[in-house]
């Protein structure tokens, strides 16, 4: 196409693209925006972006500007401040913009305004029609730079708005809690006392003890508990989980002990049931393969009441599985676990109490937002007689003296993982890398001992096969990719040798470790990575050789990496957020949180706002209750 103004003229090129032969016509008067190139024909455009202006045609210049949002001559991609949206399916950036702007225009002068008038006063906040309009279509005069930064007064309204509103629901949800009352008391006597000491004849650390502490004081109020115990790998979780539920079952009440596998809710199963064998309580399993039969059978002793405890998988959260009376819901590894399951759970006892367990220790400024409505006990002291686990970063030229140290490991009667990542991304590829590796090693490298393969494509019940072989020493080396990440303890398993260490974040990181160290023999984790490494994949493999507490991988991860991959995906418990974010804005949320509780504590605004919460809130964020 030929286009030309009072200077000159110029070539448009546009590949592939047949329609624009009916979006152009002569003596239309277009904008265009692209990089100008120099050939032997003179100068040409290549694909720019273009704007027809409407209603001028020939060939006067674009006089002036016209006020407010609009650019030269009233356009809305080209000669302004232009918003750039990601695409979105089959919709561009363009029409993205097309369509934002005519909603914009077609909004009414004044908008209904879900913020308090002395909140928005208080915290200087412009009105929200002005905000929407500033934030998508700014002014020519506004801060390009602010505005990348999200810190413009436009941002700063719509962001503090979001969390208002979030705070208001999480503020709310824990008064309505509060308010809930348990059909049955607890107390703790000291005949309890003693028979629980009787069971667990461990020494406790002080973080324990505390956790036990907080948790039965919990368990005593008349509202249901609902509390996050946030340990750090091998911090001894389960022990203080076991108390609890000896607690309630003492009070003549039933628990229940959810974990996220099969595998792991045996391994549950095993320890605790090793542990219970001199009391009188009866405990079962109950997952997806247990027989027909024999869970018709544990069904009727839970209704009946004579089956104390039950461990299993999200199996206890379907319909046919009543309780005679629950008293307390255990759920391990949090954020596996999807928030309905945790609703049903919950819904089967009278309301019980709800103790949640992760290992994924929650940064500070996470967790006054995400878990606001739980009260959070934390452990970081290791049971005595665990030995630190040695960290080093390797390049991959250094394989043969890691393989030399695996082998001498083995010999000494050890077992050693070797774990790969797999990236949804790139699956295919890297299940191809880890099979060709596990085929490799058994073959060339490590010819005198068995080595199995894990990897998260199996059906859960060859998994659960082979983690048990691993578990029996029927094998001496598990290349897997990461789902061992969770939970299985392998005591005599003492090498960890992460392939391609920089494609991991911090905190899968630190899981994997922790899977070693499990024993009483000095366990190792070797990271080996690949060039190019990038300066923060560096930063990473540095920060988990320098520390092994989880609270500050955690924080730092979270510097290096922001929430949303922190958590993972939306399931996890992670609100969806459209304007803020929780690291950069975790001020603003501290004020929204302030406000939340005040506009709540004001009679004059409370049962409006409430009945805002109840409309908007789990639509809005994409979370349930926990517990």
């Amino acid at each position: 196409m030929l286009v030309r103004d009072r200077t000159g003229s110029l070539r448009a090129i546009w590949f592939n693209q047949p329609f624009l032969n009916d979006v152009f016509r002569p003596h239309q008067r277009v904008i265009l925006f692209g990089k100008l190139e120099l050939t032997p024909h003179g100068l040409q455009m290549q694909g720019p972006q273009y704007e027809i202006v409407e209603g001028i045609e020939g060939d006067e210049g674009v006089e002036g500007e016209k006020e407010g949002d609009e650019g030269a001559g009233g356009t809305v991609h080209t000669g302004r401040i232009v918003p750039i949206y990601e695409k979105t399916g089959t919709l561009t950036a363009k029409m993205q913009r097309t369509l934002v702007h005519t909603a914009l225009q077609q909004l009414p002068g004044e908008l209904p305004d879900p913020l308090p008038l002395q909140v928005r006063e208080r915290q200087h906040l412009i009105d929200r029609r002005t905000a929407l309009e500033a934030v998508h279509f700014p002014s020519a005069d506004a801060d390009v730079a602010e505005l990348n930064a999200f810190r413009s007064p436009a941002h700063r309204r719509l962001i503090f708005e979001e969390f208002f509103l979030f705070q208001l629901g999480i503020v709310q949800r824990k008064r309505r809690a509060e308010a809930e009352r348990k059909k049955h008391t607890i107390v703790v006597t000291d005949a309890i006392k003693m028979a629980i000491g009787k069971v667990l004849p461990f020494k406790l650390t002080n973080d324990q003890r505390s956790a036990i502490r907080e948790i039965v004081k919990d368990m005593e109020r008349p509202q249901p508990m609902n509390r996050l115990l946030q340990g750090d790998v091998g911090s001894g979780k389960t022990i203080v989980a076991l108390m609890a539920a000896l607690v309630a079952m003492e009070n003549g009440l039933q628990a229940a002990f959810m974990a996220p596998t099969e595998i792991l809710a045996e391994q549950h199963f095993f320890n605790i049931r090793r542990l219970l064998e001199q009391s009188r309580f009866r405990l079962t399993l109950l997952t997806g393969a247990t027989p027909a039969k024999k869970r018709r059978e544990i069904l009727a002793e839970l209704a009946g009441g004579s089956m104390h405890m039950v461990i299993g998988t999200h199996a206890l959260v379907q319909e046919d599985v009543a309780f005679r009376q629950l008293g307390l819901a255990i759920i391990d590894e949090q954020h596996r676990f999807g928030v309905l399951q945790r609703a049903t759970l919950r819904a089967k006892g009278l309301h019980p109490d709800v103790l949640v367990m992760t290992a994924t220790p929650i940064p500070r400024t996470l967790a006054l937002t995400t878990y606001g409505d739980l009260d959070v006990s934390t452990m970081r002291e290791m049971p005595p007689g665990r030995q630190p686990i040695r960290t080093t970063v390797r390049p991959e030229s250094r394989r043969d003296e890691i393989y030399e140290f695996v082998r001498e490991q083995i010999e000494a009667g050890r077992q050693a993982y070797i774990i790969y990542p797999l990236v949804e991304e790139s699956a295919k590829v890297d299940l191809k890398a880890a099979t060709e590796m596990a085929d490799h090693l058994a073959q060339d490298v490590f010819p005198e001992f068995r080595v199995a393969l894990l990897h998260g494509r199996m059906k859960q019940d060859a998994k659960d096969r082979v983690m048990g072989a691993f578990v029996r020493n029927e094998f001496q080396i598990l290349v897997s990719t990461t789902v061992v990440e969770v939970g299985v303890d392998v005591p005599n398993a003492t090498v960890m040798v992460v392939e391609h260490a920089e494609r991991f974040g911090l905190s899968q990181l630190h899981q994997l470790r922790g899977r070693v160290g499990r024993g009483t023999h000095q366990s190792h984790c070797i990271l080996l990575f690949q060039y190019p490494i990038t300066d923060d994949g560096k930063e990473r493999l540095k920060a988990l050789a320098d520390t092994t507490d989880g609270f500050e991988i955690a924080e730092r991860d979270l510097r290096l990496r922001g929430p949303g991959d922190f958590f993972g995906t939306r399931q996890s418990g992670m609100p969806t957020l459209r304007a803020g974010d929780l690291l950069r804005d975790h001020v603003v949320m501290e004020e929204a949180r302030r406000e939340a509780v005040a506009a709540l504590d004001d009679p004059s605004q409370a049962s409006a706002l409430a009945s805002l919460v109840d409309t908007a809130w789990e639509q809005r964020f994409g979370l349930v209750g926990i517990g």
